[in-house]
């Protein structure tokens, strides 16, 4: 019997993804904490790399690991990976598209209900006693029928624009091009859709030409009733400029997934009651994670099959 390939698997991951993994192949365990230099049991014989997206896979990395074939993501997002590098070392990356769409857009939906309607200051007013104290609540804002922006009509933009749907949203996106197929209405410049919208939702690929494409400008654009909803990646937002904004009312308030320094979120969004925060968990479902590591095991198989993986990323 042929031996089992050999692959190194950075983060942390669910116990019963290790397990499986384990069953097909012979496992080395990287902490990301930890430099590539100082990493134990890296060798030539690791063929695999299986890593959350949130990780960075670097250069350094790849050169420690000479017979290297397949970057398999654990998440849809890869800009933490140095698709530069992994080219020219002929290195296959993956990523796990499509089964976590929907949990994004949920709750990307969900997001901009609870900064809306204030649903986590509400809580927090029920909880500390103001509401049996007598004290009266300030009002919240309607949802439906609200302008709704996105930023980048893939196919996570395009489920939350379904969703809008439902509360009879006008919805409107930006990005590099518009689609015949969107029955949505493209507007090519990024601070007029935050003037047009009430809502701006980020749903676009990070890399560095998109990094704080979100600025004080943009955020300016929106205006002291608008909303931002990031569910995509930290980088695309200045988050000093998106801090100021809430603080001093230029932006009316934010539902946010990710950051700038995960997991360390700035302290000065905690005291916001404009503000809603979520540890970046957009996929954080027990169907969805189930289904991701289904995906990422499938990559890993087909490729040692010699068929190629099924989700590669084009660099």
């Amino acid at each position: 019997m042929a031996p089992k390939p050999k692959i190194l698997v950075q983060g942390k991951f669910p116990d019963a993804f290790i397990a499986a993994l384990a069953a097909r192949f012979a496992l080395v365990r990287h902490d990301p904490h930890v430099p590539p230099a100082e990493a134990q049991g890296w060798d030539a014989d690791i063929r695999a790399l299986v890593s959350w997206a949130r990780y960075a896979v670097t250069a350094e990395m790849m050169d420690r690991l000479p017979n290297l074939e397949i970057l398999a993501g654990f998440g849809v997002g890869y800009d933490r990976f140095d698709l530069k590098a992994a080219k020219q070392r002929r290195i296959v990356v993956t990523n796990t598209p499509d089964v976590l769409t929907d949990d994004v857009a949920d709750l990307a939906i969900g997001l901009t209900i609870a900064t809306l309607r204030r649903i986590a200051a509400l809580d927090r007013f029920v909880r500390a006693g103001r509401w049996a104290a007598g004290e009266t609540p300030a009002l919240a804002r309607k949802v439906s029928g609200k302008r709704l922006g996105i930023v980048g009509l893939g196919r996570i933009g395009r489920a939350i624009a379904g969703r809008a749907e439902g509360f009879a949203m006008a919805i409107a996106y930006t990005g590099p091009r518009a689609y015949v197929d969107s029955p949505y209405r493209y507007v090519a410049d990024l601070a007029k859709l935050a003037r047009d919208s009430d809502v701006l939702v980020i749903a676009c690929r990070a890399d560095p030409s998109t990094r704080h494409m979100i600025d004080a400008d943009v955020l300016r654009e929106l205006g002291a009733k608008g909303i931002l909803v990031n569910i995509a990646r930290g980088s695309l937002v200045d988050e000093v400029a998106l801090v100021a904004a809430l603080k001093d009312g230029t932006l009316g308030g934010a539902g946010l997934d990710v950051y700038a320094d995960e997991p360390r979120v700035t302290p000065d969004l905690f005291g916001l009651d404009n503000v809603v925060v979520m540890p970046h968990i957009g996929s954080a479902t027990e169907e969805t994670r189930q289904a991701m590591a289904d995906l990422v095991i499938a990559n890993l198989e087909s490729h040692f099959a010699g068929r190629g993986p099924l989700t590669p990323v084009s660099p």
